[in-house]
């Protein structure tokens, strides 16, 4: 993205937001600096995609009145992040532009890759946590799919640990429940 490299001075969000789309990359910003990631390889395309459909599954069974986004852009307090999943108020969404804000997201999933461990580890959580987001999950595909099912206390998460080959049973923001492991078998 070339436009990166020309601008002067910090990112705003409207200059995040009137960037060109590209599939190739994710841009976030945080503190007005830019961050980028590669585009998603297909274990996490893969695991994406299912938790996506058991998500929606999930929020149908329950009469929740929510929609389930992949890779949005979500408005916290220090820029924009785009969560591998959100978990978004559907009267928020419905009324939502290029991006959507943080009090109207009720979870965000980030599914770790490589090039975003420590990302999705560390600066992420606090950064979501801050901006009042009541739930951040984590799958971690490596060396075998788990789930960090976090609750905001604070500034931070308490997280509950669900190894593949047990099932998650979560409650909030409704009820769902599988094995992290099916997120990534074929």
């Amino acid at each position: 993205m070339s436009v990166a490299h020309s601008h002067v001075g910090p990112w705003t969000l409207d200059d995040v937001l009137a960037l060109p789309e590209d599939s190739t990359q994710r841009v976030e910003l945080v503190g007005g600096q830019l961050m980028m990631s590669p585009a998603p390889g297909l274990a996490h395309q893969r695991a994406s995609h299912r938790l996506h459909n058991l998500l929606e599954q999930a929020a149908e069974a329950a009469g929740s009145d929510v929609e389930i986004f992949e890779g949005i852009n979500v408005i916290v307090p220090d820029g924009l992040l785009i969560p591998d999943l959100a978990i978004v108020d559907a009267a928020a969404a419905e009324e939502a532009g290029a991006a959507v804000s943080a009090h109207d997201v009720l979870a965000v999933v980030e599914i770790a890759s490589p090039s975003t461990r420590v990302t999705d580890r560390k600066l992420k959580p606090a950064l979501y946590a801050a901006a009042g987001i009541e739930h951040y999950w984590r799958i971690e595909l490596d060396p075998a799919p788990r789930l960090l099912a976090g609750r905001r206390a604070g500034s931070s998460y308490t997280d509950h640990e669900y190894l593949a080959g047990a099932i998650a049973r979560i409650e909030e923001p409704f009820p769902v429940a599988f094995d992290p492991g099916s997120l990534i078998r074929r």
